[in-house]
């Protein structure tokens, strides 16, 4: 409809190498993922080729250390890949999101032995991760997990059930989260988990309103047998493994909403330049003007905000109210501006012919994942005010 083409972000990038990398990012996005998404999603294709080829080219492993095949990247860089690669297909971002989280436990708390055996196939071998803390019964109140592992010997029996698990029945390792112990957050254990494992058994994919091309699925464990030598950090540390993983992991999310938020606000940019009505161009009439201003501030915003957060975390300071205030804005952000990209394009922002529905539709499941924004209020709360009393 028209020839306008949105520049890319204006980034302030620490180092050369950095720049270089955003660049081959650009080009793999706009060369192999963009083309092909809105087609994909609507088939429910998940693009498992193109995870291959984005291990191949260093991008699933760009946060962790170098000896063990990672990237070596500040976080600050990571999360401007994940928000250009979110812009191009959501789930492409989310998914390289959900993979660095799986691979955080093993980095972070395993034994050397355990990241020489297991991190470099993890990281640049063509594997891809998923992460099982949630389950039926117990969401925002994981601590309430009821997977239970016991032990004989020196062997792990997992029972039990988890849900919501994104890249559930396509991932090659599961980081499972499994109680060990008595009730609460001190009884919990984390553990490897190989995808192929006997006993471990995918149910059907979720039926979702979006991100139909990303797999979510229960994952039922039944007698899985794991040995000890897979049990990450010690027994009872699960918990804290999981909300350390969280942290982080909800800075992926806020990088890939705005990402998303940014693909809205340029289809909505490109739209209104060549949208003609009473003789003029759509984007001349002030009303429509002072919305895509809101939307451009809300971005920004957003951008800075996640940012701010990563430098925290690359520099060894506490992080977690930043993470959750990133997580909550970000995410809150995306939906107000994809919800104003489909008003914005009017009757074509409800039809399949343009990506604005699809993005409204994602933009939804990012105020829910990895802690909804609901919890990341309590946990600013506490962080501001304490904790509630009982």
């Amino acid at each position: 409809m028209t020839e306008y083409v949105p520049a890319p972000v204006d980034r302030r990038l620490p180092t050369e190498e950095a720049r270089d990398l955003m660049a081959l990012v650009r080009e793999l996005a706009e060369r192999e993922i963009r083309p092909t998404a809105a087609e994909e999603e609507e088939a429910g294709r998940f693009p498992r080729a193109l995870f291959t080829l984005l291990s191949e080219s260093g991008l699933l492993s760009l946060p962790y250390a170098e000896e063990f095949g990672g990237g070596n990247q500040p976080y600050e860089v990571y999360l401007q890949v994940l928000e250009e690669l979110a812009a191009a297909r959501l789930t492409v971002g989310l998914g390289v999101s959900v993979h660095t989280l799986a691979c955080h436990a093993l980095a972070g708390f395993g034994t050397k032995e355990q990241r020489a055996e297991h991190l470099p196939a993890m990281l640049g071998g063509g594997l891809l991760g998923a992460y099982c803390l949630s389950e039926p019964a117990a969401g925002s109140d994981a601590a309430a997990l009821t997977t239970r592992a016991t032990r004989s010997g020196d062997t792990w029996t997992l029972e039990g059930t988890k849900a919501w698990i994104t890249h559930g029945g396509v991932a090659d390792f599961y980081t499972v989260l499994a109680r060990t112990g008595g009730s609460g957050a001190r009884g919990i254990t984390a553990f490897l988990v190989p995808g192929d494992a006997e006993g471990l058994k995918p149910a059907k994919p979720e039926r979702k309103m979006g991100m139909k091309g990303s797999p979510t699925a229960q994952l039922h464990f039944d007698g899985v047998q794991v040995p000890d030598s897979r049990r990450v950090g010690d027994q009872g540390q699960g918990f804290s493994i999981a909300l350390s993983a969280l942290d982080s992991g909800r800075l992926g999310i806020a990088a890939c909403a705005i990402g998303l938020a940014q693909a809205a606000l340029d289809e909505a940019l490109a739209y209104t330049a060549g949208r003609r009505q009473f003789g003029r161009p759509v984007a001349d009439f002030q009303g429509l003007r002072f919305m895509l201003a809101d939307m451009a501030t809300q971005v920004e915003a957003g951008r800075a905000l996640y940012l701010s957060a990563a430098r925290l975390r690359d520099a060894g300071l506490p992080f977690s109210k930043e993470a959750a205030m990133a997580k909550l804005f970000c995410t809150d952000t995306a939906m107000r501006v994809t919800t104003d990209a489909v008003q914005l394009l009017g009757g074509y922002g409800y039809t399949l012919d343009f990506p604005a529905e699809r993005y409204m539709r994602e933009a939804k499941m990012l105020q829910i994942v990895e802690g909804t924004n609901q919890i990341q209020r309590m946990v600013i709360a506490r962080h501001l005010a304490g904790p509630e009393s009982n």
